[in-house]
């Protein structure tokens, strides 16, 4: 889903009184929804994508929230709940996409707000929520610092830290890719601790065969560079 413009195109014909920004990359981009999820999802600015959670059921609240914004920030976190998937069935993930910023805001702040109670329904109050976003860290703390759950919200942004590499590579220099998604999971679920230990120092040696294969042959580790949602 190219998100920008999804949104540009769903709320251009109605709006007034907006700076419509769109903002093209050079890759191609995979599209994650149909064409009216899409624009339903971007009408509605932040929401659950129930398909790439798992268990996340009726009743019970997920172990913990996996939210993005952002191309790239949102394709790591699907790769990250598709390796916890895999490794870790029994987990209660929620997943979250983001793509009106001015939604993380209490609806006293911005008109594009989620009142209190909304916001706590979707990302929960007591529950660890693991933020991958395209820009820097802070942003998503000073947009949530008003919400209840706001110490247990953990972000990974933009660091600062880059060079003329491949663009996982560039990623991993961020502590921002699925490898590194699946350790904070790891460290901030309590019931996990110990039991995923192994599946932890398998995402630490994953991340340095990636770095090493990419000093080595100047691309991306193909199991990266190939990447699919599981069907």
């Amino acid at each position: 889903m190219r998100t920008p413009c999804s949104r540009l195109t769903t709320i251009a014909p109605r709006s007034r009184h907006y700076v419509h920004v769109v903002v093209a990359g050079k890759q191609p981009q995979v599209d994650w929804l149909s064409v009216d999820d899409a624009a339903l999802h971007c009408a509605r600015g932040a929401g659950i994508w129930q398909w790439a959670g798992q268990n996340d059921e009726p009743g019970q609240s997920p172990d913990v929230v996996l939210a993005c914004a952002g191309d790239i920030p949102t394709l790591e976190t699907l790769a990250a709940a598709a390796i916890l998937r895999d490794r870790l069935p029994d987990l209660r993930v929620r997943v979250i996409n983001v793509v009106d910023l001015m939604r993380l805001q209490p609806d006293t702040e911005h008109p594009h707000g989620l009142p209190d109670r909304e916001f706590d329904t979707l990302f929960t109050t007591d529950r660890p929520v693991i933020f991958a976003f395209h820009g820097y860290p802070w942003l998503v703390h000073r947009l949530t610092y008003r919400r209840a759950n706001h110490s247990g919200i953990h972000v990974r942004g933009y660091k600062e830290k880059g060079t003329t590499t491949t663009p996982f590579d560039m990623v991993m220099l961020n502590d921002l890719d699925r490898y590194h998604l699946v350790m904070d999971v790891i460290d901030r679920v309590p019931a996990l601790g110990a039991r995923a230990a192994g599946l932890r120092q398998d995402m630490v040696d994953t991340r340095l065969a990636a770095r090493t294969w990419t000093r080595e042959h100047g691309v991306d580790l193909p199991e990266v560079a190939d990447w699919t949602w599981p069907a």
